[in-house]
């Protein structure tokens, strides 16, 4: 080749590069350019940007988030031009900050053009929130995420709204944005609308925004009203929350309503009817009603028939027996079924009862419990004055303390305990007074019965003194059965009636025996009884003592001194006393009203405990708190 070859193949190959060089673009370092996907490999993708080589970009700013290919060969986009070349002679380009400086071009924009940008709550950091707006993190502070503060800011995270740019840095890549600006600008819209709309008496539709001990604050659409607690319900409410919850939409009437001002008082009872206004015909007395127990006082229990609608079931319509409290019958909110009793639409008061609507035990309680019928049932309750056992709901019988035994009770509590299952005989039935007599004595043998054949006057028997009482001392010859030692015969010699205790075995004789009035006589006095260390009544003997012959003069004028002491003592006493039986009757006879105010006493015996009077008016005084 000769020297002018050469020549032209070197200015041929000058031409050629000058060429090159005039078809490339000049693109500088940190431009946005167009370019083209020339080929996908299995992490990275190739751009031709028309520059002198191609550039390389991570596969991985290619993907979305659930790691699907979002681009194709062929496809034009757009890349930041970073650097030349890499150490492998690539161009150095990033789809990811070509997207963020048109992102910021876009913030710049918008912020100018004071327009909202959508975003996304991606994280929660201290002080409020990140905001992903097209691959750039912005800021979102606690207090311009809503109009009122956030309950539960977790529950942000991913959801999207409208912000407004209120700052932004390029250079150090910062952006704060606001939620609240947007909703204030809203509200206020929202506000002129619905404040040309308002007028008195309107029903309108709105959300319970907040709520106060006072009230609830209503959301109208831009301005708020407020629903005093008294006029929530035609009921009693004692708190808002019974009634509201915040975020309910409800409809209320507006009460009152200054534009100036922007205060609007609103009422919820009032876009319902008062049910005063038709509870005189649609309730009358004798009417079935169901409704709720609301309440329990003392005195009865509440029941809600209908929304503000309240009647009372008075402690004494609750039960045909009488209960201590109605809290036994009733709970609250349970739902039951009662009558109208009375109505007074004046004075917002209704009457109801309970116990009507259900069978009254005592109607015919007379057909169904004829006297002598043997019952049984559990022991209710206990008094002094006798025991009550329940025959069937609503009836409970009282078995009087003079009819629990033959024997003497001193309280009922000595025979029974209560809850023990008891079986009685029905003496008699008061359906008007609502008073049923048993008797339990009924079921055992009658110590009375032929007590003449077993006992005469003069005979002399043993019993154990049982009690002591002023007028004398009750002595049990057997079981069930006991005599009336009077004090005019208790005297044994030097021995008073004092001295006799209470379990001590005597012999006695028997004066009288009345088996109509259930009464025997007795006698201590007229027993000869051996008294160790009376000398009189048993003088000792000794060594040098008297024959029987020299000793008869004695004995003869000590026996004389004591048939004159004795019949010295029993005159006064007999003509006192007449009748020894007589005496006795109407000394150990107690009052009803000692029958009543306590157990039975000392003085109280067998013989007057079956007085049937007595038990009667008993009975009649104690019905209130046997019915407990």
């Amino acid at each position: 080749m000769t020297m002018e070859d050469m020549e032209g193949m070197m200015d041929a190959e000058t031409d050629f590069e000058k060429l090159f060089e005039g078809s490339v673009k000049n693109i500088k370092e940190g431009e946005v350019v167009k370019g083209t996907v020339v080929q996908i490999s299995k992490d990275a993708v190739v751009v031709d940007i028309g520059y002198k080589t191609e550039g390389q970009i991570s596969l991985r700013q290619f993907t979305d988030h659930e790691g699907n290919l979002t681009v194709a060969e062929g496809d034009e986009i757009s890349v930041l031009f970073e650097k030349s070349e890499d150490d492998n002679g690539y161009l150095v380009l990033s789809k990811e900050k070509a997207e963020q400086m048109q992102v910021w071009d876009d913030i710049v924009a918008a912020s100018e053009a004071d327009r909202a940008m959508n975003g996304m709550i991606s994280q929660r950091v201290k002080g409020g929130f990140y905001v992903d707006i097209a691959g750039v993190t912005a800021f979102l502070p606690s207090s311009q995420v809503d109009l009122k503060p956030v309950r539960n800011p977790d529950a942000l995270i991913g959801t999207c709204y409208d912000f407004k740019i209120l700052k932004y840095n390029k250079g150090k890549n910062n952006v704060i944005v606001s939620r609240r600006v947007i909703l204030e600008t809203e509200r206020e819209a929202m506000r002129e609308v619905t404040l040309e709309k308002l007028e008195e008496g309107a029903i309108v539709k709105g959300t319970v925004k907040n709520i106060t001990d006072y009230g609830a604050f209503i959301d109208l659409g831009g301005i708020d009203g407020l629903v005093h607690l008294t006029d929530m319900s035609w009921g009693k409410v004692s708190h808002p929350t019974q009634v509201l919850s915040v975020g309910d939409e409800i409809d209320v009437k507006i009460l009152k309503f200054s534009k100036e001002e922007g205060k609007i008082s609103l009422g919820i009872k009032q876009t319902k009817e008062d049910p005063w206004q038709t509870v005189a015909k649609d309730l009358l007395p004798g009417t079935r009603v169901k409704g709720r127990v609301v309440n329990i006082t003392d005195y009865g229990a509440f029941v809600e028939l209908a929304e503000g609608l309240e009647g009372l079931i008075h402690i004494s319509e609750m039960s045909w027996t009488k209960i201590r409290h109605p809290s036994q019958r009733l709970k609250v909110d349970e739902d039951i079924e009662v009558m109208v009793l009375d109505v007074d639409v004046d004075q917002k008061r209704i009457s109801l009862g309970l116990k009507q609507v259900e069978p009254n035990p005592w109607d015919n309680v007379e057909e169904r419990y004829l006297p002598g019928t043997r019952v049984s049932g559990p022991v209710k309750n206990i008094t002094s004055f006798g025991v009550f056992i329940g025959i069937e709901p609503g009836i409970d019988g009282l078995v009087h303390i003079s009819d629990l035994s033959w024997k003497k009770v001193k309280h009922p509590s000595e025979i029974f305990k209560k809850g023990q299952e008891v079986e009685a005989v029905v003496l008699k039935i008061d359906k008007a007074s609502k008073r049923f007599s048993l008797s339990t004595r009924e079921l055992e043998n009658n110590p009375w019965d032929g007590v003449q054949e077993r006992y005469s006057p003069g005979m002399i028997v043993e019993g154990a003194v049982t009690s002591i009482a002023d007028f004398g001392a009750f002595v049990e010859l057997e079981e069930g059965l006991e005599g009336l030692v009077h004090i005019s015969e208790l005297n044994r010699g030097k021995l008073k009636a004092a001295d006799l205790k209470v379990g001590e075995v005597v012999e006695v004789e028997v004066l009288n025996v009345d088996p109509d009035d259930n009464k025997i006589g007795l006698s201590i006095r007229s027993v000869v009884v051996p008294l160790a260390g009376d000398a009189e009544a048993a003088p000792a003997v000794e060594a040098d003592a008297p024959t029987e012959d020299a000793a008869a003069p004695e004995e003869e004028a000590a026996q004389a001194e004591e048939t004159v002491a004795i019949e010295e003592a029993a005159a006064p006493a007999e003509e006192e006393t007449a009748p020894l039986e007589e005496v006795a009757s109407a000394e150990e006879a107690p009052t009803e009203e000692a029958l009543v105010e306590e157990a039975p006493s000392e003085e109280a015996s067998s013989e007057e405990a079956t007085a049937e009077e007595a038990g009667e008016e008993v009975e009649a005084e104690a019905k209130t708190e046997g019915d407990d």
